[in-house]
């Protein structure tokens, strides 16, 4: 057994600085190879890989580590020493004890090429791959650089309901669930309380939570529950402020990511990361649709861009100034929510955007309508039943100064930025309408 009152674990990636002294490791058995008189193994924990040596004079050390199988959670201890010609670094540890705490089957469930379905069926190996390992590390590092912009230009987190007794929408695609005699619904977005924080005088406000979509979608980049990032903010003159504000807020996020994973990211996803130049290109909706059209794509919604579209659009705009990133504006109507701002010059126009990076759309965002009159008109144009939305339109009869906001989806930014093909690569868990476990 390990000595654990006298000696404390370190992570492989510490070794370099404990050449020469006993330590402790955890990790997972990648590989073992065995000779006549010696044993090597591979330790993985998640900072690094290193080689271990035993040798089997050691009847006892030898016993245990009979049993080992590949992908066994195992303890160790033992010597780290300088050894030049081992590629993992560099050095090896000269095993002295072992302890096998997880013992793995000896045939393993999937492997590196097996199919991303059965990537997902049996996630706790798959996630153990180093591009998974590295998603994960990049969600962190991404999230942390979002929370620091937001922080140092004024924001403040909520954590909103996710029960909802009103839809948070269009209404459609929502997720029903009995609730005390009643039903409620899972929330499509934070959309409601964001706002209800801007009318509450919160001025700049992000959340970072779930968000459910019953859209019976099977397409490589939808999910029926996400991470959805949302901000808003209060005083805006229009909707150009917020592409602002989104641009050097991405910008602030990829250099982040840049700095700490760029050399690991081109290593095991061969992609470059820099940071994206400001400002971020802008065309109008009604440009796009005449881009599309010069380019032979024509629409099959008058208000609304396909995913062909949005890549030919991205495709045409990389050729025309070499950026990845491109915003589309002033959206009609028809197609957006009831709450978008509509503009004064042309009534059937939103004051909306959606940004596309490298060919797919990862914000949707707009001016809301602040005037409590002109929003009880533009709901009950859409036919909505305004007492099912009275908590919404309280929060404007008592002021509500002029805003606007946007929600990116994570796992978006994720694809796109790993250049990923579908969007379960970079997902803990995939929710879609044909899969619940596990």
């Amino acid at each position: 057994m390990l000595e654990k009152s006298t000696l404390k674990r370190s992570v492989i990636a510490q070794l370099p600085m404990l050449v020469g002294q006993r330590v402790r490791l955890c990790g997972f058995a990648e590989a073992i190879r065995d000779q006549k008189r010696m044993r090597f193994i591979v330790l993985r924990d998640h900072t690094g890989k290193v080689q271990l040596t035993q040798s089997k004079d050691d009847l006892s050390l030898t016993a245990v580590l009979d049993a080992l199988t590949p992908e066994s959670a195992v303890a160790i201890t033992g010597l780290v020493t300088s050894a030049p010609g081992v590629k993992l670094g560099g050095l090896e540890v000269s095993l002295e004890t072992a302890d096998i705490c997880g013992l793995a089957d000896a045939r393993s469930p999937i492997d590196e090429e097996s199919s991303l379905d059965k990537w997902i069926d049996h996630r706790q190996v798959s996630l153990r791959y180093p591009r998974q390992q590295l998603v994960f590390s990049i969600q962190t590092t991404l999230e942390e650089a979002m929370r620091s912009f937001w922080t140092e230009n004024g924001f403040r987190e909520l954590h909103s309901p996710k029960l909802m007794g009103t839809f948070s929408e269009s209404g459609s695609e929502v997720f029903a669930v009995k609730y005390f005699g009643t039903t409620a619904f899972l929330a499509q977005s934070p959309q409601f309380y964001k706002q209800m924080a801007i009318a509450g005088g919160m001025e700049r406000v992000f959340e970072i939570g779930p968000a459910f979509r019953a859209e019976p979608s099977f397409t490589s980049r939808h999910e029926t529950e996400f991470t959805s990032i949302d901000m808003e903010v209060a005083w805006i003159d229009d909707h150009y402020d917020l592409m602002d504000l989104e641009e050097r807020w991405l910008a602030h996020s990829v250099s982040a990511v840049a700095k700490a994973h760029g050399t690991t990211i081109k290593e095991l996803f061969d992609v470059e990361i820099s940071p994206p130049k400001l400002p971020f290109p802008k065309i109008t909706f009604e440009q796009a649709r005449e881009t599309l059209g010069t380019l032979g794509h024509d629409l099959q919604k008058s208000h609304d861009l396909d995913a062909e579209g949005e890549r030919l659009l991205s495709e045409w705009m990389a050729a025309k100034t070499g950026h990845e990133f491109l915003f589309i504006t002033d959206y009609p109507a028809k197609g957006r929510a009831f709450y978008h701002m509509r503009r004064d010059d042309e009534p059937h126009l939103t004051k909306g955007f959606d940004l596309l990076w490298r060919g797919m759309e990862i914000t949707t965002g707009a001016q809301r309508e602040h005037r409590y009159d002109r929003l009880v008109a533009q709901a009950s144009e859409r036919g909505y039943k305004l007492n099912a939305l009275s908590d919404y339109l309280e929060f404007f009869r008592y002021g509500c100064p002029p805003h606007g906001g946007m929600g990116v989806g994570l796992a978006r930014v994720l694809m796109r930025l790993l250049k990923t093909d579908s969007i379960r690569e970079v997902t803990l868990l995939s929710r879609t309408p044909k899969r619940l476990r596990p």
